[in-house]
Protein backbone atom coordinates (compact mmCIF):
# COMPACT_ATOMS: atom_id res chain seq x y z
CA UNK A 1 0.00 0.00 0.00
CA UNK A 2 1.37 3.38 -0.86
CA UNK A 3 2.78 5.35 1.94
CA UNK A 4 1.45 8.95 0.52
CA UNK A 5 -1.51 9.30 2.98
CA UNK A 6 0.91 9.03 6.68
CA UNK A 7 1.01 12.04 8.45
CA UNK A 8 -0.93 13.91 5.95
CA UNK A 9 -4.28 15.83 7.12
CA UNK A 10 -7.26 15.06 4.39
CA UNK A 11 -10.15 17.20 3.73
CA UNK A 12 -13.16 14.90 1.58
CA UNK A 13 -15.55 16.82 0.80
CA UNK A 14 -18.67 15.37 0.56
CA UNK A 15 -17.51 12.74 2.63
CA UNK A 16 -21.10 11.28 4.31
CA UNK A 17 -22.50 11.05 0.62
CA UNK A 18 -22.39 8.02 -1.79
CA UNK A 19 -18.97 8.75 -3.68
CA UNK A 20 -17.40 10.30 -0.57
CA UNK A 21 -17.92 8.10 2.21
CA UNK A 22 -16.63 5.09 0.03
CA UNK A 23 -13.69 7.52 -1.21
CA UNK A 24 -13.04 8.09 3.14
CA UNK A 25 -13.43 4.15 3.78
CA UNK A 26 -10.51 3.60 0.84
CA UNK A 27 -8.28 5.68 2.59
CA UNK A 28 -8.84 4.54 6.23
CA UNK A 29 -8.04 1.01 4.19
CA UNK A 30 -4.78 1.87 3.20
CA UNK A 31 -3.73 1.17 6.79
CA UNK A 32 -1.48 4.23 6.89
CA UNK A 33 -1.19 6.88 9.95
CA UNK A 34 -3.37 9.55 9.22
CA UNK A 35 -2.73 12.59 11.42
CA UNK A 36 -6.69 13.10 10.19
CA UNK A 37 -9.49 12.53 7.63
CA UNK A 38 -12.09 15.72 7.96
CA UNK A 39 -15.51 15.52 6.24
CA UNK A 40 -18.35 17.84 5.94
CA UNK A 41 -21.50 17.44 5.09
CA UNK A 42 -23.70 20.64 3.38
CA UNK A 43 -25.80 20.85 6.61
CA UNK A 44 -22.62 21.78 8.58
CA UNK A 45 -20.88 23.81 5.85
CA UNK A 46 -22.25 25.53 2.96
CA UNK A 47 -19.32 25.46 0.05
CA UNK A 48 -20.75 27.67 -1.86
CA UNK A 49 -19.28 30.37 0.45
CA UNK A 50 -16.00 31.43 0.71
CA UNK A 51 -15.40 31.80 4.50
CA UNK A 52 -17.12 27.81 4.82
CA UNK A 53 -14.40 27.03 2.42
CA UNK A 54 -11.70 28.48 3.99
CA UNK A 55 -12.72 27.04 7.19
CA UNK A 56 -12.64 23.39 6.17
CA UNK A 57 -9.13 23.59 4.06
CA UNK A 58 -7.26 25.36 6.85
CA UNK A 59 -4.47 23.27 7.72
CA UNK A 60 -5.14 20.54 5.60
CA UNK A 61 -2.58 18.85 3.20
CA UNK A 62 -4.62 17.13 0.89
CA UNK A 63 -7.95 18.12 -0.38
CA UNK A 64 -10.22 15.60 -2.43
CA UNK A 65 -13.33 17.55 -3.68
CA UNK A 66 -15.68 15.16 -4.51
CA UNK A 67 -18.77 17.41 -3.00
CA UNK A 68 -21.18 18.39 -6.08
CA UNK A 69 -25.26 18.61 -6.60
CA UNK A 70 -26.05 16.37 -9.80
CA UNK A 71 -28.79 13.76 -10.42
CA UNK A 72 -30.10 11.97 -13.13
CA UNK A 73 -31.60 13.46 -16.24
CA UNK A 74 -35.01 14.30 -15.12
CA UNK A 75 -33.06 16.23 -11.77
CA UNK A 76 -30.88 17.85 -14.17
CA UNK A 77 -33.60 19.14 -17.00
CA UNK A 78 -35.74 20.54 -13.49
CA UNK A 79 -32.84 22.76 -12.11
CA UNK A 80 -29.75 23.71 -14.39
CA UNK A 81 -29.52 26.88 -13.60
CA UNK A 82 -29.09 26.26 -9.56
CA UNK A 83 -26.88 23.08 -10.97
CA UNK A 84 -24.87 25.41 -12.46
CA UNK A 85 -24.54 27.95 -10.00
CA UNK A 86 -23.99 25.60 -6.72
CA UNK A 87 -21.36 23.58 -8.45
CA UNK A 88 -19.29 26.06 -10.60
CA UNK A 89 -19.23 28.58 -6.73
CA UNK A 90 -18.29 25.57 -4.70
CA UNK A 91 -15.45 24.43 -6.94
CA UNK A 92 -14.01 27.77 -7.67
CA UNK A 93 -14.49 29.13 -4.11
CA UNK A 94 -12.66 25.99 -2.81
CA UNK A 95 -9.63 26.05 -5.43
CA UNK A 96 -8.81 29.43 -4.60
CA UNK A 97 -9.09 29.22 -0.88
CA UNK A 98 -6.87 25.74 -1.19
CA UNK A 99 -4.57 27.99 -3.15
CA UNK A 100 -4.20 30.55 -0.77
CA UNK A 101 -3.73 27.90 2.47
CA UNK A 102 -0.95 26.66 0.89
CA UNK A 103 -2.62 22.81 -0.02
CA UNK A 104 0.17 20.62 -1.27
CA UNK A 105 -2.52 19.28 -3.19
CA UNK A 106 -5.97 19.45 -4.67
CA UNK A 107 -7.91 16.67 -6.28
CA UNK A 108 -11.27 18.09 -8.18
CA UNK A 109 -13.75 15.59 -9.38
CA UNK A 110 -14.94 15.81 -12.70
CA UNK A 111 -17.57 14.13 -15.04
CA UNK A 112 -17.78 12.31 -18.50
CA UNK A 113 -20.69 14.80 -18.55
CA UNK A 114 -17.82 17.32 -19.61
CA UNK A 115 -17.90 16.24 -22.98
CA UNK A 116 -19.48 16.89 -26.05
CA UNK A 117 -22.75 15.23 -27.31
CA UNK A 118 -21.27 13.59 -29.90
CA UNK A 119 -17.48 12.88 -28.65
CA UNK A 120 -16.12 9.68 -31.13
CA UNK A 121 -16.29 6.52 -28.95
CA UNK A 122 -14.59 5.81 -27.08
CA UNK A 123 -13.52 9.47 -25.27
CA UNK A 124 -10.40 10.23 -25.15
CA UNK A 125 -9.09 13.68 -23.02
CA UNK A 126 -8.05 15.17 -25.79
CA UNK A 127 -11.60 15.17 -27.38
CA UNK A 128 -13.17 17.38 -24.39
CA UNK A 129 -12.95 20.63 -26.40
CA UNK A 130 -14.50 19.59 -29.43
CA UNK A 131 -18.27 20.45 -28.97
CA UNK A 132 -21.00 21.61 -26.29
CA UNK A 133 -22.24 19.01 -24.09
CA UNK A 134 -25.18 16.84 -24.54
CA UNK A 135 -28.22 19.33 -23.71
CA UNK A 136 -29.75 17.83 -20.72
CA UNK A 137 -26.44 17.86 -18.64
CA UNK A 138 -24.96 20.21 -19.97
CA UNK A 139 -25.26 22.89 -17.34
CA UNK A 140 -23.74 20.42 -14.91
CA UNK A 141 -21.45 19.41 -17.29
CA UNK A 142 -19.91 22.62 -17.73
CA UNK A 143 -19.64 23.31 -13.91
CA UNK A 144 -17.01 21.01 -13.83
CA UNK A 145 -15.15 21.29 -16.91
CA UNK A 146 -14.29 24.76 -15.16
CA UNK A 147 -12.74 23.04 -12.37
CA UNK A 148 -10.13 22.17 -15.61
CA UNK A 149 -9.47 25.50 -16.44
CA UNK A 150 -8.68 26.42 -13.21
CA UNK A 151 -6.81 24.16 -12.34
CA UNK A 152 -4.28 24.64 -15.44
CA UNK A 153 -4.65 28.87 -15.31
CA UNK A 154 -3.63 28.00 -11.26
CA UNK A 155 -0.78 25.66 -11.81
CA UNK A 156 0.77 27.93 -14.36
CA UNK A 157 0.51 31.35 -12.53
CA UNK A 158 0.97 29.78 -8.74
CA UNK A 159 2.30 26.27 -9.59
CA UNK A 160 -0.60 25.06 -8.15
CA UNK A 161 -0.79 21.04 -7.65
CA UNK A 162 -4.55 19.99 -8.73
CA UNK A 163 -5.85 17.13 -10.90
CA UNK A 164 -8.78 16.20 -12.53
CA UNK A 165 -10.23 12.77 -12.88
CA UNK A 166 -13.46 12.71 -15.01
CA UNK A 167 -15.59 9.97 -13.26
CA UNK A 168 -17.68 7.93 -15.50
CA UNK A 169 -21.98 7.26 -14.40
CA UNK A 170 -21.23 5.56 -10.88
CA UNK A 171 -23.05 2.67 -9.08
CA UNK A 172 -22.89 0.57 -5.83
CA UNK A 173 -24.05 0.17 -2.33
CA UNK A 174 -25.33 3.41 -0.55
CA UNK A 175 -26.03 4.61 -3.79
CA UNK A 176 -29.35 7.44 -3.76
CA UNK A 177 -32.68 4.89 -4.87
CA UNK A 178 -35.11 8.18 -5.36
CA UNK A 179 -37.24 7.30 -8.04
CA UNK A 180 -37.52 11.04 -9.57
CA UNK A 181 -33.71 12.26 -9.08
CA UNK A 182 -31.36 9.02 -9.13
CA UNK A 183 -28.96 7.86 -11.67
CA UNK A 184 -30.36 4.98 -14.04
CA UNK A 185 -29.26 2.32 -12.25
CA UNK A 186 -30.90 3.16 -8.62
CA UNK A 187 -33.35 4.15 -10.15
CA UNK A 188 -33.99 0.69 -12.28
CA UNK A 189 -33.13 -1.33 -8.90
CA UNK A 190 -35.63 0.29 -6.95
CA UNK A 191 -38.35 -0.07 -9.89
CA UNK A 192 -37.86 -3.92 -10.71
CA UNK A 193 -37.32 -4.86 -6.95
CA UNK A 194 -40.39 -3.01 -5.71
CA UNK A 195 -42.52 -4.10 -8.75
CA UNK A 196 -41.80 -7.92 -8.12
CA UNK A 197 -42.64 -7.56 -4.32
CA UNK A 198 -45.87 -5.65 -5.49
CA UNK A 199 -46.37 -8.48 -8.01
CA UNK A 200 -46.56 -6.12 -10.71
CA UNK A 201 -46.33 -7.23 -14.12
CA UNK A 202 -45.00 -4.59 -16.14
CA UNK A 203 -42.92 -1.24 -15.52
CA UNK A 204 -42.07 1.55 -17.79
CA UNK A 205 -38.43 2.32 -18.54
CA UNK A 206 -37.60 5.78 -20.29
CA UNK A 207 -36.41 6.42 -23.46
CA UNK A 208 -35.76 4.26 -26.05
CA UNK A 209 -33.00 1.76 -24.58
CA UNK A 210 -30.54 2.39 -27.41
CA UNK A 211 -28.57 5.06 -26.17
CA UNK A 212 -25.32 3.43 -24.27
CA UNK A 213 -23.96 4.39 -20.89
CA UNK A 214 -20.07 3.30 -19.09
CA UNK A 215 -21.27 2.31 -15.52
CA UNK A 216 -18.32 2.33 -12.72
CA UNK A 217 -18.50 0.74 -9.29
CA UNK A 218 -17.99 3.16 -6.98
CA UNK A 219 -15.91 1.32 -4.53
CA UNK A 220 -13.48 1.43 -8.25
CA UNK A 221 -14.01 4.95 -8.43
CA UNK A 222 -12.76 5.71 -5.15
CA UNK A 223 -9.57 3.97 -5.64
CA UNK A 224 -8.76 5.14 -8.96
CA UNK A 225 -9.34 8.62 -7.29
CA UNK A 226 -7.04 7.47 -4.51
CA UNK A 227 -4.07 6.50 -7.18
CA UNK A 228 -4.64 9.50 -8.94
CA UNK A 229 -4.10 11.77 -6.28
CA UNK A 230 -0.77 9.40 -5.00
CA UNK A 231 0.64 9.24 -8.65
CA UNK A 232 -0.44 12.01 -10.70
CA UNK A 233 0.62 15.46 -10.64
CA UNK A 234 -0.58 17.19 -14.06
CA UNK A 235 -3.57 19.43 -14.94
CA UNK A 236 -4.80 17.38 -18.09
CA UNK A 237 -8.09 15.24 -17.00
CA UNK A 238 -7.66 11.77 -16.67
CA UNK A 239 -10.37 9.61 -17.19
CA UNK A 240 -11.73 6.71 -14.85
CA UNK A 241 -14.16 4.62 -16.00
CA UNK A 242 -14.60 0.85 -16.74
CA UNK A 243 -13.87 1.32 -20.05
CA UNK A 244 -16.81 -1.33 -21.13
CA UNK A 245 -20.16 0.44 -22.88
CA UNK A 246 -23.57 -1.29 -22.64
CA UNK A 247 -27.01 -0.29 -23.80
CA UNK A 248 -29.50 1.17 -21.59
CA UNK A 249 -31.88 -1.66 -23.27
CA UNK A 250 -28.92 -4.59 -22.06
CA UNK A 251 -28.52 -2.91 -18.58
CA UNK A 252 -32.21 -2.82 -18.33
CA UNK A 253 -32.79 -6.33 -18.74
CA UNK A 254 -29.81 -7.62 -16.99
CA UNK A 255 -31.20 -5.38 -13.69
CA UNK A 256 -34.92 -7.11 -14.13
CA UNK A 257 -32.96 -10.84 -14.30
CA UNK A 258 -31.28 -10.29 -11.08
CA UNK A 259 -34.07 -8.44 -9.35
CA UNK A 260 -36.36 -11.79 -10.13
CA UNK A 261 -38.72 -9.57 -11.86
CA UNK A 262 -40.56 -11.65 -14.86
CA UNK A 263 -42.93 -8.91 -16.12
CA UNK A 264 -42.66 -6.66 -19.19
CA UNK A 265 -40.31 -3.52 -19.92
CA UNK A 266 -42.18 -1.30 -21.62
CA UNK A 267 -40.03 1.91 -23.00
CA UNK A 268 -41.70 5.29 -22.61
CA UNK A 269 -39.99 7.04 -25.90
CA UNK A 270 -40.99 10.62 -25.12
CA UNK A 271 -38.74 10.49 -22.82
CA UNK A 272 -35.28 11.76 -23.59
CA UNK A 273 -32.30 9.06 -24.13
CA UNK A 274 -29.64 11.56 -23.13
CA UNK A 275 -26.21 11.36 -25.01
CA UNK A 276 -26.20 9.10 -27.31
CA UNK A 277 -23.08 6.78 -26.20
CA UNK A 278 -20.62 7.21 -24.01
CA UNK A 279 -17.69 5.22 -23.11
CA UNK A 280 -14.19 6.09 -22.13
CA UNK A 281 -10.37 5.89 -23.40
CA UNK A 282 -8.72 5.31 -19.82
CA UNK A 283 -5.31 4.29 -21.27
CA UNK A 284 -4.32 7.57 -19.45
CA UNK A 285 -5.08 6.52 -16.16
CA UNK A 286 -3.03 2.91 -16.86
CA UNK A 287 -0.36 4.46 -17.98
CA UNK A 288 0.11 7.08 -15.63
CA UNK A 289 -1.00 5.36 -12.29
CA UNK A 290 -1.67 1.86 -13.36
CA UNK A 291 -5.58 2.36 -12.78
CA UNK A 292 -7.81 -0.60 -14.19
CA UNK A 293 -11.54 -0.93 -13.03
CA UNK A 294 -12.03 -4.47 -10.88
CA UNK A 295 -15.34 -4.90 -10.19
CA UNK A 296 -17.40 -6.56 -13.56
CA UNK A 297 -20.77 -5.02 -14.02
CA UNK A 298 -23.42 -8.26 -13.68
CA UNK A 299 -21.29 -8.71 -9.69
CA UNK A 300 -21.96 -5.15 -9.19
CA UNK A 301 -25.44 -4.62 -9.86
CA UNK A 302 -25.90 -7.85 -8.00
CA UNK A 303 -24.51 -6.55 -5.05
CA UNK A 304 -25.95 -3.02 -5.11
CA UNK A 305 -29.24 -4.99 -5.49
CA UNK A 306 -28.72 -7.27 -2.42
CA UNK A 307 -28.09 -3.72 -0.62
CA UNK A 308 -30.73 -2.14 -1.54
CA UNK A 309 -33.25 -5.05 -0.71
CA UNK A 310 -31.46 -5.79 2.51
CA UNK A 311 -31.98 -1.71 3.46
CA UNK A 312 -35.29 -0.92 2.04
CA UNK A 313 -37.87 -4.03 3.42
Amino acid sequence: MSDYWRKKKVLVTGGYGFLGSHVVAAILARGVELKDVRTYGSSELDLRDMGNCRTAVKGIDIVLHVAGRGGGIGYNQRNPGSLFFDNITMNTHLMEVARQEGVEKFVGIGTVCSYPKYTPVPFRESDLWEGYPEETNASYGLSKKMMIVQSEAYRRQYGFNSINPLLVNLYGPRDKFDLKDSHVIPALIRKFVDARRRGEREIIAWGSGKASREFLHVRDAAEGILLAAEKYDRSEPVNIGSGCEVTIKELTELIAELSGFQGEILWDTSKPDGQPRRCLDTSRALQEFGYRAKIPLKEGVQETIEWYMANNK
